[in-house]
């Protein structure tokens, strides 16, 4: 996926200053950033969420929203104030059951001072009552909201909550969530988990949506719309949901045809990468003109320009291989999406040797011969790219080459191994790009330090010694037969 934006160094003055009472003595305000270097203003510090309940009602002629959230957290400082990433125009904000007052800062901080200052390490539940129309809020110059005919969508990386659900917006901060939708009849809503009901009255229908799993912010979505929806099982037996617009037009076909082989991909991942790890399966196709796919939990969003050339499994694959690598364990930092990105299109290069396309290796030799020294797709460092380049086609492709290289390094038999091993030690958390490097040593009981700087923090070519140590040709090689399809999906990361 994705998008990147230039985030200011310092927040913008409140709009309303909030004295505090002299009994938060001793008591301070939360951090307005959870201390991402990539985003130091995403996410806030203080406290920590553990649910999300949002019961919402959606007009889609007007893309009105109007809902309340309810947050569940705990405190894990003494709080004076705190923070919540969000942009909708606020009503009423009560904690712990009284009145707070509340102001908005910067581009998209909502701060709300407690009747009462909060202790460190005690519960605390936030309602938040709210309205607006999404797709009319930007920050930083740009939306998250994407339009449709019929509805309208949440869903990008690395933001995506602030338009419609007040949030603690960081991965580090993951959570499980109830989101309950009205629309008027005859329009479905689409969202994470598993469907617990739907029920109609006077011309209006609820969705109700649980995800029992933790789930970082940004990969929870809302889809409102007019809908096609298909249900099954896969042979391991998770129910699947996918969902397509039915004004797809041309793009119909093709996108069904690659969405609908969801559980046949995910019962294959889980042979790489351990057991599947939610309750529930699909993907999503709206009507947006928007070109990026997101692995958005249990529910991928593919724009329906992923299947401009026909259909494309390979987009799927990229999908549904973030259910592990990057929903269940999700990055400590933004700088370390290589987790993420380079083992997705790794998970692309070995659907390739699945389907007879191409090996692994072959992939890797002709990714590597078709970059010149001299392009400057070799100095962007997977590892830590900057945020300018998060979402850079190196962290992909160069990500996946750092990936076989470690696979030549350690063994099929030590790869394979902690292709499982990672998902399983971290589950539900949060890790960085050395914990994967101590990790992948401690399976295989070899240094990797020299090995990890070569392929994702070097901003050069790799010497043709170290491509050959790593069984990377550094001569030209033929194209396997799925690059082109690999290369469609290169879409996926940009806006």
């Amino acid at each position: 996926m994705h998008r990147r934006l230039i985030v200011p160094g310092a927040l913008g003055a409140a709009v309303l200053m909030l004295a505090i009472p002299a009994s938060a003595a001793g008591h301070s305000p939360g951090a307005p950033g959870i201390g991402d270097p990539y985003y130091p203003a995403y996410g806030n510090g203080g406290y920590d969420v553990s649910h999300y309940d949002l019961r919402l009602t959606y007009q889609p002629a007007t893309d009105r929203l109007e809902g309340t959230a309810t947050l569940l957290a705990r405190t894990t400082q003494d709080l004076s104030r705190f923070n919540l990433d969000f942009l909708l125009d606020v009503g009423e904000v009560r904690v712990n059951g009284a009145p707070a007052a509340f102001a908005t800062s910067g581009e998209h901080e909502l701060e709300i001072t407690p009747k009462t200052p909060l202790a460190k390490d005690t519960p605390v539940t936030v309602v938040v009552r709210y309205s607006g129309v999404p797709s009319s809020k930007k920050a930083y110059g740009f939306t998250s909201w994407h339009r449709t005919p019929d509805g309208g969508i949440g869903a990008n990386e690395p933001e995506a909550a602030w338009w419609w659900f007040p949030s603690n917006d960081h991965p580090l901060d993951k959570a499980t969530f109830d989101v309950s939708v009205q629309v008027p009849d005859g329009t479905q809503v689409i969202s994470n988990g598993t469907l617990q009901s739907t029920s109609s009255r006077l011309g209006w229908t609820r969705w109700n949506w649980r995800s029992d799993k933790p789930q970082a912010t940004y990969l929870a979505t809302l889809a409102i719309g007019r809908f096609d929806l298909t249900t099954g099982t896969t042979e391991s037996g998770i129910p699947v949901v996918n969902a397509y617009s039915k004004d797809l037009g041309a793009h119909a076909g093709a996108a069904r045809a690659s969405v609908e082989r969801t559980g046949e991909v995910a019962d294959w991942l889980a042979g790489y990468f351990g057991p599947y790890p939610y309750n529930a399966l699909g993907g999503y196709v709206p009507n947006t003109g928007t070109g990026y796919a997101l692995e958005t939990q249990t529910r991928p969003f593919y724009s329906p320009r992923q299947f401009t050339n026909g259909s494309n499994v390979s987009v799927v694959v990229h999908e549904l291989a973030h259910q592990w690598y990057g929903d269940l364990v999700s990055v400590r930092g933004w700088q370390d999406i290589w987790i993420n990105e380079g083992f997705a299109r790794y998970a692309q290069w070995l659907w390739s040797e699945h389907e007879g396309e191409g090996t692994a290796r072959e992939l890797a030799d002709y990714t590597y011969a078709s970059h010149p020294a001299d392009d400057p797709f070799w100095t962007v460092r997977p590892g830590d790219p900057g945020p300018d380049d998060q979402f850079h086609l190196a962290v992909y492709d160069r990500g996946a080459l750092a990936v076989q290289a470690l696979r030549e390094a350690i063994g099929d038999e030590d790869f394979f191994t902690v292709l499982k091993g990672w998902p399983a030690k971290y589950a539900h958390g949060n890790a960085s790009v050395a914990d994967f490097r101590r990790y992948a040593e401690e399976v295989s009981g070899k240094p990797l330090a020299a090995l990890f700087d070569t392929w994702l923090y070097e901003p050069v070519k790799p010497a043709a010694s170290a491509a050959r140590s790593a069984s990377v040709a550094s001569a030209a090689t033929a194209e396997p037969a799925s690059w082109k399809k690999i290369a469609a999906t290169n879409g996926v990361h940009a806006h």
